[in-house]
C-alpha cells in the first residue's frame, strides 16, 4: 500500500499526545483488539481521529531541506573558495538532485500521511453523531483546513500530484496525477468551507481557527494569482481576493511591539541566563505547530534518516561556534548548532545591524569563556603566542558586515591587539583559519531556547507558521500585482507597518545595495516608498522578517524568482550551480514511481 494511503491510524489516534493546550497525558490502554470501524462510531472516537492529524504537522515543518537550503538565503554547507567537491545537490541543482534524494521522499510521504489521516476524517464525519453539531462541523473544518494545507506544499513542490479525496481501505497500485488547477480548485473548496465553520478562538489552543484560514485562503490565491506555468488557473483577479483575505487577517491578529518577543528569550551571555516566561502564544500568531515536554509523544523523523528526534530542533540546524576553547562542554549553556543549513554569506548583508532589530535577534555576535582558561596556545605558528581567559571573557567576536575590524581592532593572531578571535564577514570565504580561536560562521540563533538539554531536539517552543507580518507582506505584493481596495492604501503603507516594528517609525535602514559583493560598502534605504516598491523589495524584507520560517524557497518559486535570486546571492549555486526552469519543481520520489503500477509519470528533466 503506498504511503500516502492511510495505515492504521487509529493506532496513532489513540497513542499521540497532541500538546494542544491540554496538559493531561493519555492513560495507556490496549489497543490491539481495537479497529477503525469499532472505535470511531462515536463522538469521543472521532474527536480522538481529529487529533491524530495533528502530530504529523511536526514533521512537516522538520523538512526544512526542501524550504530553505537552494535559495538566496540559505545553503545546505558552509562555501568557500576552498571548498572540495561539488556542493550539495539541493544547492547546486545538479544531477545529484534526483527522484531517490531522501530529502524528496520524506517531504512527500509525509504530507501524504497527512491526507490518509484527513480523508478518514472528512469522510467518516459525515455518519458521526454530536451532541453539538457545531463542533462536529469545527472539527470536520480542522481537516479540511490541514488538507487544504498538505495538497497547497504538494502541488507547489511537485505540480501535477495524485489527488486522493476518500479514506483508503485497502491496497490500491493506481496512480494518477491530477492537474494542477484541479488542485486548486480543491484545495480552495475545502479552506472556503473550512473559514465559514471555524470559531475565531480555538476551544483548545493549537486547533485550527478561522483566522488560520482566512490566512492560508490569501497565500492560496495570492499564489494562484501568479499562475505558475500557466498552469494553476489562476488570473489577476485573484490578487484583489487575496488582498481582501490578508486585510482580514491584518484586522484581527495585531504585531507584537517587539520582534524578539515572537520567538524564545535569552541573554547573549549564557552567564546570566533567561530564566522568564517564554511567549510563544501572542496577538500576531495566528496558527503555530505545537510541542511540548514529553519525550514519548513529541518525537519528529528527521527527514531521509528514519530516526526520531524530541522536540523542536530548529535551534540546531543552523551553524555555531559556541565549542571554542573556554567553552563548558557539551552543555545547554550555548546548545548544539550542526550547520545542517547556513545562512548564505550574502545573507548578512541584507539587515541593517545598527537599526534592525532583526540582525540584533538572529545572529550572536559574541561568545563568551564558561571556564577559565590558562596559557592558552593561540596560534598555529608562533608558539609564544598564548592567551588566559577568566570566566565570562569575550573568546570571539563577529563584526557587523558594515563595520568590518582593522588594524587595532583584529585579533593578536592577525596583528591586533585583542586577545579574542576578531571576525569580519568576509573571512567566511577565504577558508583559512588564522588561528585555533578564528572561526568564521556567526551562529544564527534566531530560534535557540534556553535551557534546554543539549542534542539535537528537546526544544518546546512552538513554531508559528503563519503569523500577521506575513499577512501585511502577502497584502502589498498582491498590490504590486494589481490588486486595489486595501485598508491601508498602498502597498508601500503595509510594507512599512513590518518595517517600523523592527527599526522604527521614520528610521532609514541601509542594507548593503550589492549584497552578493562582500567587498562592496556600498548601502541603500529598504524604507519603502511608492517609487520603489518592487516584488524584489518584498522579498528582501520577506528574508528579514521571516528568516529561515519554513518559506523561502515557496516565495521565490511562486514570483518567479527562484532562479535569479539564488544565482546570484546563493555562494554555492553562483560558483558551481545548475538551476534551470526544470528545477522550479521537484521530482517525483521514485519510491512512489516504484509503488505504482502504471509507474506515475516523473517530472520532466529528472
Amino acid at each position: 500500500m503506498k504511503k500516502y494511503k492511510i495505515r492504521n491510524f487509529i493506532l496513532s489516534a489513540l497513542l499521540i499526545f497532541l500538546g494542544t493546550g491540554c496538559q493531561d497525558f493519555l492513560k495507556e490502554e490496549s489497543v490491539s483488539n481495537i479497529t477503525a470501524n469499532s472505535y470511531i462510531t462515536t463522538e469521543a472516537g472521532y474527536e480522538d481521529l481529529v487529533k491524530s492529524c495533528y502530530p504529523l504537522l511536526r514533521d512537516f515543518v522538520l523538512n526544512y531541506p526542501l524550504a530553505l537550503p537552494g535559495t538566496d538565503l540559505f545553503q545546505a554547507g558552509a562555501w568557500n573558495v576552498k571548498a572540495v567537491g561539488d556542493g550539495s545537490a539541493l544547492d547546486t541543482y545538479n544531477v545529484n538532485l534526483t527522484s531517490a534524494s531522501g530529502e524528496v521522499s520524506a517531504f512527500w510521504d509525509i504530507l501524504y500521511r497527512e491526507v490518509g489521516r484527513t480523508n478518514a476524517a472528512i469522510e467518516r464525519g459525515e455518519t458521526i453523531t454530536y451532541v453539538d453539531p457545531a463542533k462536529k462541523a469545527t472539527r470536520m473544518s480542522e481537516a479540511k483546513f490541514l488538507r487544504a494545507l498538505s495538497y497547497f506544499y504538494l502541488v507547489q513542490t511537485w505540480g501535477d500530484v495524485p489527488m486522493p479525496l476518500t479514506e483508503t481501505v485497502a491496497a490500491d497500485k493506481a496512480v494518477v496525477r491530477v492537474a494542477a488547477a484541479q488542485i486548486y480548485n480543491q484545495i480552495l473548496k475545502d479552506l472556503t468551507e473550512a473559514e465559514a465553520a471555524l470559531p475565531v478562538t480555538a476551544t483548545d489552543y493549537g486547533r485550527v481557527t478561522k483566522g488560520a484560514a482566512q490566512f492560508l485562503l490569501a497565500k492560496v490565491y495570492l499564489t494562484r494569482g501568479w499562475n505558475y506555468n500557466n498552469s494553476l488557473g489562476g488570473t489577476a483577479a485573484d490578487f484583489k481576493t487575496a488582498l481582501t483575505w490578508a486585510d482580514k487577517v491584518i484586522a484581527s491578529y495585531a504585531l507584537v511591539p517587539q520582534y524578539n518577543t515572537l520567538f524564545p528569550k535569552r541573554e547573549t551571555n549564557p552567564l546570566k541566563q533567561y530564566t522568564g516566561a517564554q511567549n510563544d502564544r501572542n496577538t500576531e500568531i495566528v496558527f503555530a505547530i505545537q510541542y511540548n515536554s514529553d519525550v514519548l509523544t513529541n518525537a519528529m523523523e528527521v527527514p531521509g534518516t528514519g530516526t526520531r528526534e524530541p522536540g523542536n530542533y530548529y535551534h540546531s540546524i543552523f551553524p555555531g561556534n559556541s565549542e571554542l576553547v573556554g567553552s563548558a562542554g557539551r552543555t545547554p549553556d550555548y546548545n548544539r548548532h550542526l550547520g545542517l543549513v547556513h545562512p548564505s554569506p550574502s545573507a548578512y548583508r541584507f539587515f541593517d545591524p545598527q537599526k534592525d532589530t532583526r540582525y540584533m535577534h538572529n545572529f550572536l555576535n559574541v561568545i563568551y569563556a564558561l571556564k577559565a582558561v590558562s596559557n592558552y596556545a593561540y596560534s598555529y605558528t608562533d608558539a609564544n603566542l598564548k592567551v588566559s581567559y577568566a570566566v565570562g571573557d569575550t573568546v570571539a567576536f563577529w563584526t557587523p558586515w558594515n563595520k568590518p575590524a582593522t588594524g587595532a581592532a583584529k585579533g593578536i593572531d592577525e596583528g591586533g591587539t585583542k586577545k579574542y578571535a576578531v571576525m569580519n564577514l568576509d573571512q567566511q570565504i577565504t577558508g583559512v583559519q588564522v588561528s585555533r580561536l578564528t572561526a568564521a560562521i556567526p551562529t544564527m540563533w534566531k530560534f535557540w531556547q534556553p535551557g534546554i538539554t543539549y542534542g539535537d531536539g528537546y526544544g518546546t517552543f512552538d513554531f508559528a507558521l503563519f503569523r500577521s507580518a506575513e499577512a501585511y507582506l502577502i497584502a502589498a505584493e498582491a498590490i504590486v500585482k494589481g490588486a486595489t481596495g486595501g485598508s491601508l492604501g498602498t502597498a508601500d503603507k503595509y510594507y512599512n507597518k513590518v518595517l517600523d516594528r523592527a527599526v522604527g517609525a521614520n528610521t532609514d535602514p541601509l542594507c548593503a545595495k550589492n549584497p552578493e559583493d562582500l567587498a562592496s560598502m556600498e548601502t541603500v534605504s529598504y524604507r519603502a516608498t511608492p517609487a520603489n516598491i518592487s516584488v524584489d523589495l518584498i522579498l528582501d524584507e520577506s528574508a528579514r522578517e521571516l528568516f529561515g520560517e519554513f518559506n523561502r524557497w515557496f516565495d521565490l518559486k511562486r514570483t518567479g524568482k527562484l532562479i535569479e535570486r539564488t544565482k546570484k546571492y546563493n555562494f554555492w549555486t553562483k560558483a558551481k550551480g545548475s538551476i534551470t526552469d526544470i528545477h522550479l519543481v521537484r521530482p517525483i520520489p521514485q519510491t512512489e514511481i516504484d509503488r505504482s503500477a502504471p509507474a506515475i509519470t516523473q517530472n520532466t528533466g529528472y
